[in-house]
C-alpha cells in the first residue's frame, strides 16, 4: 500500500520539479528537449489533477474568483507551453523568448497559487482530509502522466478546446 501524502506537499513538490525542469531547459549542457517534454507532461498532469481533486473542495471555502483566476492562469500557461513545443530549433531566439515567457508565467502562477490555494488548504482542511485529497490528486496525476498528457497533440487539443468560439 502506498503511504498517504498531503496534497499540499504534493503540489509543492511538483512546483519545485517544474522549476528544476525550467532550469534544465535554460542550460546548453542539458538535454533540453527531454526537459521540455518532461515539463509539459508534469505541467498538464499537475493542473488537471488540481482541477479534478482540489478545486472542487476549494470552492467551498475560497472566493470563486480566486479559483477561476488560478484556472485561467493555468490555461494561459498551456497556451505558452504549446507555443514553445512548436519551436523547431532549441536554443534559437524564438526558443529563448518562448522559454522566458513560460518561465515568467510559471513563476507568477506558482507564487500566486502558493500564497492563495496552498495556504487556504493548509488553514481550512485537516491533515486526514488533505491526505484524502492527495490520494485523488496522485491517482489523477499518475493516470495522466502514463497517458503522456503533455504530448504536442494533447496540448494542441487543450489550447483549442479552451479557445473562445
Amino acid at each position: 500500500m502506498t503511504p498517504t501524502q498531503d496534497v499540499v506537499e504534493m503540489i509543492l513538490k511538483d512546483h519545485r520539479t517544474m522549476e528544476d525542469l525550467l532550469r534544465l531547459m535554460r542550460s546548453t549542457e542539458a538535454d533540453r528537449q527531454t526537459a521540455l517534454h518532461d515539463f509539459a507532461h508534469l505541467m498538464i498532469a499537475h493542473g488537471e489533477a488540481e482541477r479534478a481533486s482540489v478545486h472542487p473542495v476549494l470552492v467551498s471555502f475560497e472566493d470563486a474568483d480566486t479559483v477561476e483566476h488560478i484556472e485561467t492562469a493555468h490555461q494561459e500557461a498551456v497556451k505558452v507551453l504549446f507555443a514553445l513545443l512548436q519551436v523547431q530549433e532549441i536554443g534559437s531566439v524564438e526558443w529563448e523568448w518562448r522559454l522566458q515567457q513560460l518561465a515568467s508565467l510559471t513563476a507568477r502562477h506558482t507564487d500566486e497559487e502558493e500564497r492563495t490555494l496552498v495556504n487556504r488548504v493548509r488553514e481550512s482542511l485537516s491533515r486526514p482530509c488533505r491526505e484524502e485529497l492527495g490520494a485523488g490528486f496522485a491517482r489523477t496525476e499518475a493516470d495522466l502522466l502514463a497517458a503522456r498528457c503533455g504530448s504536442v497533440a494533447n496540448v494542441h487539443r487543450m489550447v483549442h478546446a479552451s479557445a473562445p468560439a
